[in-house]
């Protein structure tokens, strides 16, 4: 996005913010925000400072496919939200020959916040200035000075303008130039997506075929190990063809090959005690194991070739998929979110030991964990995102999920239940009444290296209730 085209959508997003109030915020990736100023069209302001692709303008979206598309926050969003949110935008301005964006706000008149939009690639940040143009924080860690928080904002230094080049996209036949600029770059992102995913199957592919490869290779080199399977048995026959006449030196023994022509003396190796007929046993013996072995190995062989034939097979369709970029194609083999085996339903006999099923009055199935590992398969593998989780507030205790699967707001009475039983099945069962939070599955994550158990919760909201745990059971 070079510095005119930045330019003229800064002022496109001026006419349609500037003097509105902040009443929202939402994270789409780490990278991503996207704020409501309470437009009624639909729109919202988007910011991006991946530093592969750094933007911002107005997008057209429902709140359903924000919530949908959000991540859990991060600390510098809960930050924005405590500082800008109920904030009026006074001034979005953009630093001449420079692709950095400031938004001024102020709350009541008084506290002013600017939030910069460092849009300039590799150093490309989000920063919350103070109202002596400090840091408070920023979104991306970044080295440098003037990049820091505490430090006082300085832009990065300039780079020498380059040769004009024509702009990636124009307003043409889109109502605004925002609405071109999220076309554009929901194609790219469609695109990079779409490569992405063949990188990954064809990877997959080739770790699967490169396995199977060395799978054969090892049954070829057992099948050799057991050496020639008829070879014991013309041995043993020889050997009871021959107890009278053959010639016994030490270990070795010399017999006629009646099997060649001329019916040559050869040599065959006897094991130390063994008379000719033990001996002739003992190769037969070797010789129906060595067959029931080369048996086996010759169908395991056959199934690995086909295996292998198959995925050779399924990496040419990809590449011809690549290269016709089908992305319906790519769908059909490949689907790009495929359903886990944990987010399927859990039928009773499949439910974990330690996990409880219980009834609400209104008919929905709530699951509550009661040890730490217990709590985390129930939340991390077995609830789904739009189920609802509980816990205790303040106290250790059981998760506690209340399953959804119409994604519709779980009614009242069913909430306090599950409220009560998350109370009774912690530590503070012996309170009056226990403060529970209780939020989306899907804004329940797991901070890196965590015990078990231990969670980090977005957005979550608190309930007083009684504990209680005489609800039905369900199983």
């Amino acid at each position: 996005m070079n510095d005119e085209l930045l330019q003229e959508l800064i002022a496109e997003v001026a006419s349609a913010i500037q003097g509105k109030r902040l009443f929202r915020l939402f994270q789409l990736a780490t990278t991503d925000l996207a704020l409501d100023f309470g437009l009624k069209d639909g729109r919202y302001l988007f910011i991006s400072v991946a530093p592969v692709m750094p933007r911002l303008y107005l997008i057209r979206r429902t709140v359903r496919q924000l919530e949908k598309g959000a991540v859990p926050p991060s600390n510098f969003l809960l930050l924005l939200r405590k500082y800008l949110v109920g904030a009026t935008l006074r001034a979005i301005t953009k630093d001449q020959s420079d692709r950095i964006v400031r938004l001024l706000f102020d709350k009541n008149g008084e506290s002013k916040r600017m939030l910069v939009a460092q849009l300039t690639g590799r150093s490309a940040n989000l920063f919350l200035l103070d109202e002596q143009g400090r840091i408070a924080d920023a979104l991306r860690a970044l080295r440098g000075s003037g990049q820091q928080p505490g430090e006082p904002y300085l832009a990065p230094t300039s780079r020498p303008a380059k040769k004009s080049e024509p702009p990636p996209f124009a307003r043409g036949a889109h109502g605004s130039l925002s609405e071109a600029a999220d076309d554009y770059y929901l194609r790219l992102e469609a695109e990079r997506r779409f490569d992405e995913r063949v990188r990954n199957e064809i990877a997959r592919l080739e770790r699967e075929i490169e396995k199977r490869r060395r799978l054969l290779d090892n049954l070829r080199e057992d099948r050799a190990a057991h050496g020639e399977v008829e070879e014991h048995r013309r041995i043993g026959e020889l050997l009871l063809a021959n107890l009278t006449t053959a010639e016994r030196v030490g270990e070795k023994v010399r017999i006629r090959d009646f099997y060649a022509d001329d019916a040559p003396w050869i040599e065959v190796e006897i094991g130390a005690g063994r008379s000719l007929q033990q001996e002739a046993e003992q190769r037969f013996a070797r010789y129906a194991r060595a067959k029931r072995a080369a048996e086996r190995i010759e169908k395991r062989v056959e199934e690995i070739a086909a295996e292998l034939r198959e995925l050779e097979t399924r990496r040419a369709v990809i590449e011809q998929i690549r290269a016709a970029r089908d992305e319906q194609a790519l769908a059909r083999i490949s689907p790009s979110e495929p359903v886990r085996a944990a987010q399927r339903s859990v039928k009773k006999d499949q439910l974990p030991a330690g996990i409880k099923r219980y009834r609400s009055s209104e008919g929905y199935e709530i699951l509550v964990g009661r040890g730490a590992s217990e709590n985390d398969l129930l939340t991390f593998r077995l609830a789904r995102p739009h189920d609802l989780w509980l816990h205790a507030a303040d106290y250790p205790g059981a998760h506690v999920v209340v399953r959804n699967p119409q994604r519709a707001e779980i009614p009242q009475r069913t909430l306090i239940e599950a409220a009560q039983l998350a109370a009774a099945f912690s530590q503070a069962r012996a309170d009056g009444k226990v403060a529970v939070h209780y939020a989306w599955r899907k804004h329940i994550s797991k901070p890196r290296n965590a015990p078990p158990g231990t969670v980090t919760v977005a957005g979550a909201r608190t309930l007083m209730v009684a504990p209680r745990a005489d609800l039905p059971r369900a199983e």
